[in-house]
């Protein structure tokens, strides 16, 4: 027995895709595939790697400062000189190991320390091995908990100018201003 079937029926087949659009439909991927790595390379090598070297030969200045002392710039002759407008002390490149992180992680900073003592430098120069204890007390006591917290770094500030208030007898820090402040 055979079928009959009507036009409207024969319509309502699906059609067999040819071979020239099914190649079409891959030249989007194959575009894709090809250039994805050659955008991903010139986007590193014209973008990013001129501002990482930028940014690189800007930090070897940075890293040329002196480990504490008062605010020095390098003279022409290769000597520190102390700036004329000195009104603080820095101390940079402090590296302590963070409590309750058994060694793992650790905080890096640099700050500046002023005040209104007319002498602020020269008590801080004096004082050099109780400032740097106890800013190494304050610091390595802090908690990866702690510097999660808002505000953690005025905290950190008020402890470390208090701190230095207590072994001076007096009011001698005023404020503490971060220059670098990295915690890994």
């Amino acid at each position: 027995m055979a079928i009959k079937t009507t036009p409207d029926e024969e319509s309502d087949a699906t059609p067999i895709p040819s071979v020239a659009s099914a190649k079409a439909s891959w030249i989007p991927a194959l575009v894709a595939i090809i250039l994805s790595p050659v955008l991903t390379w010139s986007v590193a090598h014209f973008v990013l790697l001129p501002k990482l070297q930028a940014s690189l030969q800007s930090g070897e200045t940075h890293d040329e400062a002196p480990a504490a002392g008062h605010d020095e710039v390098e003279g022409t002759d290769g000597e520190e000189t102390e700036t004329e407008t000195s009104k603080g002390y820095r101390i940079e490149n402090i590296v302590v190991n963070l409590a309750g992180t058994m060694g793992t992680r650790y905080l890096k900073t640099s700050f500046l320390i002023t005040g209104k003592h007319p002498e602020l430098i020269a008590k801080f120069d004096a004082a050099r091995p109780q400032i740097g204890d106890v800013t190494l007390a304050v610091l390595s006591g802090l908690t990866l908990a702690d510097l999660e917290e808002p505000g953690s770094k005025n905290i950190i500030r008020e402890r470390l100018v208090d701190a230095y208030n207590q072994v001076f007898g007096g009011k001698v820090a005023e404020n503490l201003y971060f220059s670098d402040f990295v915690v890994q």
